[in-house]
């Protein structure tokens, strides 16, 4: 049986089509129903490695996860990775194939259209329902001869078309009324139907702009979707961030923060720190953001040498070695390792033209790129004491990195992971990752803080220190993607949903 489709387009970046796919993954996978999400084309910086160490966006890693399946390539064939301004690298099927300007990508479409398809219909012959989501504004007709994400993946799969407007940024008449006028007439014969995201107030505030809008369109809005309050699901990039620093639970007692780099990469992999009600995080931008901070963490980056380049220009790099110098933890993760170390070697020219650069010199470690990117699930122990607790509380995560990192003497060893086989060697085993000295460590791993053992020795030490008992534990049964599904049902018109993708459950 081919399975039926559903797409989530939006009018803007950011207006909620991972959410509310990730919440509709749920709703229907809780009905009974193999459920499974798709993107043809990620651009993003989060991304994520595979059972089978194939690298795929984070947001539909969230979606499968609603849906109860274990993440698959075949759910996000093609992810875009910015590496500087003018260029991306193109991941195709979970592998690298080469950074691309965006010209050369535009040549190369054609030959990535048929990869998406055929991964589109391998999850369609597997599934029940497919629930698609599209990428930006989807109505861009500068990009409409090159989309493989939007409208023309929606004609490909014949679906049935959700447009989805975010109210909390203002316009969103005019910003789903202009959507279907720009649409051809095929594209707008899909569109089934309009969901405004993110109200505050009383939807009743809403009925004359809806009405004009299906007096324009002939189009229903199937749902107005207030703002969840206290959510804590996956962000698809750092558009969520903003540009400068963000903090969310400010008067938290245990305050973590993380340095927003420009290209910073897996930032989620702080999130699981405000699982705790006792810990907030605030994204520096400027030494004053590092001032009480309980501890700072240096994030992966998609661009490392130029990163390090806007931390000394900042004066953050200053503030990180005279905060470490005080005493204040600091943990690097991936890109953030490495910037953590005496010099980084990129002889192969893999991120800029030069070939060494210094770092912060807080870690006594080494990294030289290599143009051979290692994707693997990991999972351990801490080999060393520091920051992130005694030898022996366990850990796992996995990497994602194009860096060898070697240790000189006055570092110790930080992890000692299992791992499966990394992509294209075939080979899994042992080793040893990441480096500490005193309250500085860098680790290769990103997710360590997901694990809950890692975690309570990281922020129990944070306690210690500042004399802070723990909070009571949190209610293990909870599950954030339930109520996010049971908030969108309740707010969606369920019964029209289920007839425009034909199913009756």
């Amino acid at each position: 049986m081919t399975a039926r489709t559903l797409m989530l387009q939006g009018t803007a970046s950011h207006a909620g089509k991972t959410v509310l796919a990730a919440a509709l993954c749920r709703s229907y996978a809780r009905r009974g129903l193999r459920v499974a999400p798709f993107k043809a084309q990620n651009i993003a910086l989060n991304s994520f490695v595979t059972a089978d160490s194939g690298e795929m966006g984070r947001a539909q890693v969230y979606q499968a996860r609603a849906a109860g399946l274990e993440p698959h390539v075949d759910m996000n064939p093609v992810l875009l990775k910015p590496s500087s301004d003018a260029t991306s690298q193109v991941v195709v099927m979970g592998r690298p194939v080469r950074h691309m300007s965006v010209s050369e990508y535009q040549a190369y479409q054609p030959e990535v259209w048929p990869v998406v398809t055929a991964a589109f219909e391998r999850l369609r012959s597997d599934c029940d329902l497919v629930i698609l989501e599209g990428a930006g504004s989807s109505a861009e007709v500068n990009l409409r001869g090159r989309d493989i994400v939007n409208m023309r993946m929606a004609l490909h799969a014949c679906s049935p078309v959700l447009l989805v407007g975010d109210i909390d940024l203002g316009g969103v008449f005019a910003s789903l009324l202009g959507h279907v006028e720009l649409f051809t007439a095929e594209e707008r014969a899909l569109v089934a139907g309009f969901v405004i995201n993110k109200f505050r107030c009383e939807a009743s505030q809403l009925d004359s702009g809806i009405e004009v809008l299906l007096e324009r369109t002939g189009v229903p809005t199937l749902g107005v979707v207030p703002w969840l309050e206290a959510w804590s699901g996956e962000e698809e990039d750092s558009v969520a961030l903003g540009a400068g620093g963000r903090r969310l639970r400010p008067d938290a007692p245990l305050q973590i923060a993380v340095i927003r780099l420009p290209f910073i990469s897996n930032f989620t992999d702080v999130d699981a720190l405000l699982r705790e009600p006792d810990v907030g995080v605030r994204y520096a931008t400027a030494p004053p953001d590092l001032e009480g901070a309980a501890a700072i963490v240096l994030p992966g980056s998609k661009s490392t040498i130029a990163d390090l380049d806007w931390l000394v220009r900042t004066g953050l790099a200053a503030a990180v070695r005279a905060a470490a110098a005080a005493g204040t933890p600091v943990v690097g993760v991936c890109g953030g390792y490495q910037m953590l170390g005496r010099r980084i070697l990129d002889p192969e020219h893999v991120e800029s033209s030069r070939h060494a650069v210094d770092g912060l010199g807080l870690l006594d470690a080494e990294t030289t790129f290599t143009a051979e990117k290692r994707t693997v699930r990991a999972e351990g122990a801490v080999a060393s004491p520091g920051p992130l607790g005694a030898p022996g509380a366990q850990v796992a995560g996995y990497e994602i990195h194009m860096g060898r990192t070697a240790l000189g003497p006055a570092a110790a060893p930080l992890l000692r992971l299992r791992a499966g086989a990394p992509a294209g060697t075939g080979v899994g085993g042992q080793h040893l990752d990441g480096a500490v000295a005193g309250n500085v460590c860098g680790s290769y791993l990103h997710g360590l803080f997901d694990h809950p053992e890692l975690r309570a020795a990281f922020l129990g030490g944070l306690r210690a220190a500042r004399g802070l008992a723990p909070p009571p534990p949190a209610d293990p049964s909870s599950d954030d993607l339930d109520r996010l599904a049971d908030h969108v049902e309740s707010h969606l018109d369920m019964d029209t949903l289920d007839t425009l993708v034909g199913i009756r459950t």
